[in-house]
């Protein structure tokens, strides 16, 4: 009993000593409105989580974390002001984003301001590829990651097959289409035509005619390049067309939260990839990854999605860092992290040194019928893993990421 009340008092000491203490400001900036709030209000939940985990063991470097937000609304313009307004505010590092056109400008403005910037969903090449610099890192995979995994499988199950793009014209958008049309063989365009909408603000109109170019074509496989409430709409009108039950639909980059817009009906035999499902910990045995799953759920009634998952790994590694290298500079940080291991939430995973990308396995899914979903008690066991990549193989090698770099005019290192 006298061994259990000084443990108590000794840890309400600590609880005391932390709260007395300056608070570390962590800055998100992430879609509180527009295309992609969904998985914006997934990054906050789980950068919640992972505070208030952290604070309850202490907090860092004898510090307690407080979150600071502010709606990028998936605008490049407004991500950058953003920053300014958290590194005024004294945040010590930036995190967030479900665009990466908001990751690579709002962390060039972080560089500028001295300040490491980590992409949640930001699948670009660009991110880490040409537009890559020191203070920026890249948690989930890129768009050549996803093609590979995804091409795998549909070079297995649908060799030869006659593919449409309808593609949102932007960084991800181009960058994603590219990397699948090159590891599906599907870059004859005149065989496997495509067609561009505006990124942000594309009409229904613009939708309804790109869809309608996709079904005159009558494609195998009908590959939409689009994200968030991008995605759902067209799928709406792809119902209409017909092209759901007609093809196979490929949608590059899945999300639970788009699964949960559409509604599994209209998404079901859907292929695309995540880097992440709350099914993933169970699959590869990772405790931190069950007790994550399971906290969440508790905390928000709902599973955890990737972009939850993304928010609070960033936390805790960027909390790692600071505690192996006891400072929050974020020079001494950036060597903290270069070519660092770790599992956390799934098998083994790195921080590669020479692109700031995060190497970790992808996964090729299908959303499964409704049927199926509804059986799960919480009706989100959205996913059906069909296939898996190592990350080394999925990541482009040092040889091709320094050969694209060089074909853009930029530095062979990250600058």
């Amino acid at each position: 009993m006298k061994r259990l009340t000084a443990c108590l008092a000794l840890w309400a000491g600590l609880v005391a000593c932390v709260q007395a203490a300056e608070p570390i400001t962590l800055g998100l900036n992430y879609p509180r409105t527009g295309n992609y709030k969904e998985e914006g209000l997934a990054q906050m939940r789980g950068a919640l989580l992972a505070i208030d985990e952290l604070n309850a063991k202490g907090g860092v470097l004898g510090r307690p974390l407080r979150l600071s937000s502010y709606d990028s609304a998936s605008r490049p313009e407004k991500a950058v002001k953003n920053v300014d307004k958290l590194a005024d505010e004294g945040a010590a590092m930036l995190f967030g984003g479900a665009s990466s056109a908001v990751a690579i400008a709002a962390g060039k403005r972080a560089q500028q301001r001295g300040l490491l910037y980590f992409g949640t969903l930001t699948y670009s090449n660009d991110t880490t590829g040409k537009d890559g610099h020191r203070y920026l890192f890249r948690e989930c995979n890129s768009a050549w990651m996803s093609a590979r995994v995804l091409g795998q499988y549909l070079a297995k199950t649908l060799p030869g097959k006659r593919y449409f793009y309808v593609t949102a014209d932007y960084t991800w958008g181009t960058t994603s289409e590219s990397s699948l049309r090159e590891t599906t063989a599907t870059q004859d365009t005149a065989n496997n035509p495509g067609v561009k909408v505006p990124f942000p603000g594309a009409r229904l109109s613009d939708y309804q005619n790109a869809l309608t170019q996709a079904a005159a074509s009558k494609p195998d496989v009908l590959v939409l390049v689009l994200f968030g409430d991008d995605l759902v709409r067209a799928m709406r009108i792809a119902e209409t067309l017909g092209l759901t039950k007609s093809t196979q639909i490929v949608a590059p980059n899945l999300t639970q939260g788009i699964i949960e817009q559409a509604g599994p009906s209209l998404m079901a035999g859907v292929l695309g990839t995540e880097p992440w499902t709350w099914t993933v910990p169970e699959r590869e045995g990772s405790e931190a990854g069950k007790a994550f799953v399971r906290n969440f759920t508790e905390r928000n009634g709902v599973y955890p999605s990737s972009s939850a998952a993304s928010a609070y790994s960033i936390v805790y590694q960027w909390a790692d860092a600071a505690t192996r290298s006891k400072s929050l500079d974020s020079e001494t940080l950036i060597k903290a992290l270069e070519g660092h291991s770790y599992s956390l939430l799934k098998g083994p995973q790195q921080w590669r040194a020479f692109d700031h990308q995060n190497v970790q396995t992808v996964y090729a899914v299908r959303v499964k019928p409704r049927a199926e979903v509804m059986k799960d008690g919480l009706h989100q066991d959205y996913f059906e893993i069909v296939h898996q990549l190592d990350g080394e193989q999925a990541a482009p090698s040092l040889a091709e990421w320094q050969a694209e770099r060089r074909a853009a005019k930029q530095p062979p290192t990250l600058q």
